[in-house]
């Protein structure tokens, strides 16, 4: 059973690699278990950009949501 758990894992991550970020919508629900990865555009400036979230849900299906958001470069900005 656990060899099947982790074959099952492993193939959907493989299959998660080679799918584009599905669009966050508010108030789609996420029902995270487990981050994998989030990921952004690097930049310096204060500037909304494209990030995605990569994660195994609770029916254990990984997931990628894409989303917008300040970068991380307006936290250091007064």
């Amino acid at each position: 059973l656990g060899g099947a758990l982790a074959l099952a894992a492993v193939s959907g991550l493989a299959q998660a690699d080679n799918q584009k970020p599905v669009p966050y919508q508010y108030g789609m629900p996420l029902n995270i278990q487990h981050v994998i990865a989030m990921n952004e555009a690097p930049t310096n400036d204060c500037k909304v950009i494209d990030a995605d979230i990569k994660f195994v849900d609770k029916a254990g299906k990984v997931e990628d949501v894409g989303y917008r958001k300040l970068s991380d470069a307006c936290s250091f900005q007064n």
